[in-house]
C-alpha cells in the first residue's frame, strides 16, 4: 500500500510539472506573437492628479464671476456621457486615459514624469522574474531610470532558499577563537600543575605571564597551543576563504536590493501596475521626453525572453517661462561731450636735471609705452583729443621751493619731448592715409586733419602722498619703522619732516633706495571730446542689454540669475520669475499694481490659484480668455488652471475636451 501511494504522489508531481512546464511554452508562444506583453501607460487624471494649493482652500462648491458687466453663477460640473453638457457635480470620478502623450508643468525648475507600467495577469508565472527598464529620451540623449522586477513566488522561493542556504554556511564560520581551545582539559591541566594559579579561576585579578611558569618550563601560551585543535582552524579559515565561491554555488538568483526601484512578489490574482514618477531637472532647451521600456524575462539563471522596446509615451513640458513679455527694453543714457583718460609714466632724469635722455635707464621702454598711447587716442574714431596736461612729481630729499622749480622745468620738458612726437605721428598718419582712386583713373589724397592739441605743463612737487601709500603697504617695512613715520608725517613743514626721517638711517636708506625712485614719476592726463558733438550732454535711448539677457534667462529656466537682475525692475517679467520659483507672494504684490491685461490676468489666476483665492483666480482666468482667446487652450497646460477648468466646466465650447 505505502509503495502504491508513493507511485501515485509521483505521478501526480509529474503531471503537475508537465502541466506547468505547458503552460509556460504557451505564454512564451504569446509573448513572441505579441498576443500578451508589458506595457507603459499614463495614470488617469484623478484627484491626486489635480492641483492642491499650499494653503486653505475657500469653500467654492458655488461661485459667482462677472463677465462683462454680467453676473455668472459657476458650481462643480463634469460633462454628462449621454448629452455632452456640462452638469453639477459633487465628486469628479477618475479619467480612463488611453492617450500616449500628456502635457507636464515645469516648476522650480524640476519635472515631475509619471507614467505606469502596466503587468497583465496573463504575464504572470510562479517561476519567472520579470524586469522592466525604463528609460528617458531627450535631446538625443537617455537616461536609464532604476528597473522594477516583478517576482513570482517560486522563483523568489528558490531565492530564498539559496540565499538560506548560503546563511547556513556563514553561520558554520567559527569567529570566536576560544572555541578551537580544548578548554576542559587545559582547566585539569593547570589545576593540577598550578594549583595556586587555579585558585584565581573565578578572579578578575591580573595574573603576569611569570606567574603562569610550571616546574617544567611550560607557559601560558605553550599550554594553550598545546590544546588547540589547529585541524579545526585551518578547516575554518579555508571556510572564510571560500565565502565568495559558496555564494556563487548556493545563490544563484541573488536577492537584488540596490540600484532598482521595486522587486515585488507577483501573484496571478490581476493586473500588476507599478505608478512609477521620476523627477527630471527642466534644462534648458527641454521641450519633451519620452519614456521608452524594455525588459528581460528570467526563469532561473537563463533568460528565456527578451521584452522588446515599448512604443513611447511622451511627456510635453510648459513652462511659465513661454509667457515672457519679449518686447525690446530700453533705458536712458546720458553720453557726456567731454572725457578724461590718465596715465603714469616714470621717466627718469639725471640728478638736477630736467631734459629727457632716451637712452638714461628705463626711458627708452617708457617713452615707446607713452607713445603708443598718444597714437591710439590720434586714430580714435569717437574721439578727438584735446589738450594733454603734464604733471611732474619729485621724490622728497632736498629743498621743497627747488624741487617744485625743478618739477617745472622736468614738466616743460616732458610737454616738448612729445610735441615734436605728435608732429611724427601727424605725418605718419597722414602718409597711411594713402590716395583713393577714382572711376576715370585719376588719384586723389585722401585729406587728414587732426585738431591742434594743447600741452599744459604742471609741477606736482614732492609726492608725499604715494609716499604714504607705498610706506604703509610694504611688507618689508616693520611696524615699528611704520610708526615712526606716522608720528614724521604729522610734520606741517616738509623739509623738517624728511630731515627728521634721516634720524632712522636704516629707514631711510631703505626709502630712498626702494621707494623714492618710484615718487619721481609724470603723469599724463588726456582731455578728450565726443566727435561731431556741440552739447556737453545728451540723452538717448538704449537697449537694456542686461534686461533682455535676464529675459532670456526666463527662457533658458535660470530663473534664479534672471531674478537677480529683474527683481528692481518689479515688472511683469520680474513677476514671471517668482512664479516659476513659487515666489506667489512677491509675484502677487508686483501683478497687483501692474495694468491688465490677459498675461498679467492669466498669472494672477495662478497666484491666486496656488494661494487658495478661488473665486479671485476663476475670475482673472476668464478675464484672460475674454480678451485672449489662446488663454483657452493655454489653460490646460498649468495645473493651477486646468483644475479650475475641471472643477467648474469652464470653457464650454464644444470642440473642447475636459
Amino acid at each position: 500500500m505505502r509503495n502504491k501511494n508513493l507511485y501515485f504522489f509521483l505521478a501526480g508531481l509529474s503531471l503537475a510539472l508537465l502541466i506547468a512546464g505547458c503552460s509556460t511554452t504557451a505564454k512564451l508562444r504569446k509573448l513572441r506573437a505579441g498576443d500578451i506583453k508589458a506595457e507603459l501607460a499614463l495614470p488617469g487624471l484623478t484627484k491626486t492628479n489635480e492641483f492642491k494649493p499650499d494653503l486653505e482652500v475657500e469653500d467654492t462648491d458655488t461661485i459667482k464671476v462677472n463677465m462683462d458687466g454680467h453676473e455668472m453663477v459657476l458650481m462643480k460640473a463634469i460633462r454628462d456621457e449621454e448629452t455632452g453638457e456640462m452638469v453639477a457635480h459633487q465628486e469628479l470620478k477618475a479619467a480612463t486615459v488611453t492617450a500616449r502623450f500628456r502635457n507636464v508643468p515645469e516648476r522650480r525648475g524640476k519635472v515631475d514624469i509619471e507614467f505606469q507600467i502596466r503587468v497583465p495577469k496573463e504575464l504572470a508565472d510562479s517561476r519567472w522574474q520579470l524586469r522592466f527598464y525604463p528609460e528617458l529620451k531627450y535631446m538625443d540623449k537617455s537616461e536609464d531610470l532604476l528597473p522594477v522586477y516583478v517576482t513570482g513566488p517560486e522563483y523568489r522561493r528558490e531565492q530564498l532558499k539559496g540565499h538560506q542556504m548560503y546563511q547556513k554556511f556563514l553561520n558554520s564560520i567559527i569567529s570566536d577563537s576560544t572555541r578551537f581551545i580544548n578548554m576542559g582539559q587545559l582547566e585539569i591541566f593547570i589545576s593540577r600543575n598550578f594549583p595556586k594559579l587555579y585558585a584565581y579561576k573565578d578572579s578578575d585579578e591580573y595574573v603576569s605571564e611569570d606567574e603562569f611558569y610550571s616546574d617544567f618550563g611550560v607557559s601560558e601560551r605553550e599550554a594553550i597551543e598545546h590544546y588547540t585543535d589547529h585541524a579545526a582552524i585551518r578547516r575554518n579559515n579555508r571556510k572564510k576563504a571560500n565565502r565568495d565561491k559558496m555564494f556563487r554555488k548556493y545563490v544563484k538568483n541573488p536577492i537584488v536590493d540596490s540600484g532598482i526601484r521595486l522587486d515585488t512578489v507577483f501573484t496571478d490574482r490581476g493586473e500588476f501596475v507599478y505608478n512609477y514618477i521620476q523627477t527630471v531637472e527642466a534644462i534648458k532647451g527641454l521641450k519633451k521626453v519620452d519614456v521608452v521600456m524594455s525588459g528581460d524575462i528570467y526563469e532561473g539563471t537563463d533568460r528565456v525572453f527578451r521584452m522588446p522596446e515599448s512604443e513611447p509615451v511622451s511627456f510635453y513640458i510648459s513652462s511659465v517661462s513661454t509667457l515672457t513679455d519679449n518686447s525690446v527694453h530700453y533705458k536712458t543714457q546720458v553720453i557726456e561731450r567731454k572725457a578724461e583718460a590718465n596715465m603714469s609714466a616714470f621717466i627718469d632724469f639725471e640728478v638736477g636735471r630736467s631734459d629727457v635722455v632716451t637712452a638714461f635707464r628705463d626711458n627708452r621702454r617708457e617713452i615707446a609705452r607713452i607713445d603708443r598711447t598718444l597714437r591710439s587716442l590720434l586714430e580714435n574714431e569717437v574721439f578727438d583729443l584735446d589738450s594733454i596736461m603734464v604733471t611732474a612729481y619729485a621724490s622728497p630729499e632736498g629743498n621743497v621751493a627747488m624741487n617744485n622749480a625743478l618739477c617745472s622745468r622736468r614738466a616743460a620738458s616732458v610737454c616738448s619731448f612729445f610735441r615734436s612726437h605728435l608732429s611724427e605721428f601727424r605725418d605718419s598718419i597722414r602718409r597711411e592715409g594713402g590716395f583713393t582712386v577714382g572711376l576715370d583713373g585719376t588719384t586723389k589724397k585722401n585729406k587728414v586733419s587732426f585738431p591742434n592739441i594743447r600741452f599744459t605743463p604742471r609741477t606736482g612737487g614732492e609726492n608725499w602722498n604715494k609716499f604714504d601709500a607705498l610706506v604703509y603697504t610694504d611688507e618689508k617695512i616693520t611696524e615699528v619703522q611704520k610708526s615712526f613715520y606716522r608720528k614724521q608725517a604729522s610734520i606741517t613743514s616738509l623739509d623738517e619732516r624728511e630731515a627728521q626721517l634721516r634720524s632712522d638711517g636704516r629707514f631711510y636708506r631703505y626709502c630712498k633706495e626702494n621707494i623714492y625712485p618710484r615718487l619721481r614719476m609724470v603723469r599724463f592726463d588726456f582731455h578728450l571730446h565726443r566727435r561731431g558733438m556741440i552739447k556737453d550732454t545728451v540723452h538717448t535711448t538704449v537697449v537694456d542689454t542686461a534686461y533682455m539677457d535676464a529675459v532670456q534667462c526666463i527662457r533658458d529656466r535660470e530663473y534664479e540669475r534672471a531674478l537677480s537682475v529683474l527683481r528692481p525692475y518689479n515688472d511683469y517679467n520680474a513677476a514671471v520669475a517668482h512664479i516659476a520659483l513659487f515666489h506667489n507672494e512677491s509675484a502677487l504684490m508686483i501683478l497687483e499694481r501692474l495694468p491688465k491685461n490677459a498675461k498679467v490676468n492669466y498669472m494672477l489666476a495662478i497666484v491666486y490659484s496656488r494661494m487658495g483665492k478661488i473665486k479671485n483666480a476663476v475670475q482673472c482666468y476668464m478675464d484672460a480668455c475674454a480678451e485672449d482667446h489662446a488663454f483657452v487652450n493655454r489653460g490646460n497646460l498649468d495645473p493651477e488652471i486646468s483644475t479650475l477648468i475641471k472643477t467648474y466646466g469652464l470653457n464650454k465650447e464644444p470642440d473642447l475636451e475636459y
